[in-house]
């Protein structure tokens, strides 16, 4: 019998990352669901709490919790290293952990906050690729290896008000092009999703900043006519995580209700 692959997912506290979690952990990998489980004093809104992280561990026996600040090289490799020596070794990453600020001009927003974007949105996958891909390269040959990433339809569509959070999600897709190319023949691929509006936390910010009664008014910006559910966003991430996905590298594949059509 085959051993269960490993993955490790940032951001699992609550949202996408959460349910991408439970997915896979449906799917029978384990999983090490990692969150900093606390507030950013740079931004105006709670972020995921330990509480939430632990009730996605309980939510299946082969998710561990484990609580790490996803911008931090060290910690981040600590997870890595931690991983390996109780699981084995790494089999697929999905750099899910998300921030968002914004509602005046880039010009005006305030640097701490522009910061904090970047060094989540952009620095985190970044930080992850740098611990995440060599791990993923020990597994002996023919190896199948996921670096998956989380990034956004705000990375092709410049939304006003939200620069950072643009900027820093259109760099992910970037990097994860770049990536598939550099790792071309290594049996380790890279992909991303790009959800539309979402039915997360980061959602519920976005509506404020845009002075909204809530998240629901942005269905109305999507074809479906309905907010995206994590759940949906996190299939497709297992899916990509997956042997279906062989073929598939350096791809930016949307889940936006129809935005992109």
């Amino acid at each position: 019998m085959n051993e269960p692959r490993v993955a490790i997912v940032t951001g699992a506290a609550r949202g996408i990352g959460a349910a991408t979690t439970l997915r896979l952990a449906a799917s029978g990998w384990t999983v090490v669901a990692v969150d900093r489980a606390t507030d950013d004093p740079r931004l105006p809104y709670g972020l995921g709490t330990r509480a939430q992280l632990d009730e996605v561990a309980a939510g299946a026996s082969n998710v561990t919790a484990m609580v790490a600040d996803a911008t931090d090289l060290g910690q981040m490799r600590s997870v890595i290293d931690d991983t390996a020596a109780e699981h084995g070794g790494l089999d697929a990453f999905v750099a899910a952990a998300g921030v968002i600020a914004g509602g005046v001009p880039q010009w005006e927003l305030d640097p701490a906050q522009e910061q904090a974007v970047l060094d989540v949105c952009l620095g985190a996958v970044l930080t992850a690729s740098r611990v995440a891909i060599p791990a993923l390269l020990k597994r002996p040959q023919p190896r199948r290896g996921r670096f998956l990433a989380v990034t956004s339809t705000a990375a092709v569509r410049g939304l006003p008000m939200l620069a950072a959070y643009c900027a820093a999600k259109a760099g992910v897709a970037g990097l994860i092009r770049a990536l598939g190319q550099e790792l071309r023949g290594t049996g380790v691929t890279t992909n991303a999703v790009a959800p539309g509006s979402t039915r997360t936390a980061i959602l519920d910010e976005s509506a404020r900043l845009y002075a909204l009664e809530g998240a629901e008014a942005f269905a109305a910006q999507q074809p479906l006519e309905r907010l995206i559910e994590p759940a949906e966003v996190a299939a497709l991430l297992a899916w990509l995580a997956g042997p279906d996905a062989d073929a598939i590298t350096g791809a930016i594949i949307p889940v936006d209700g129809g935005l992109s059509i």
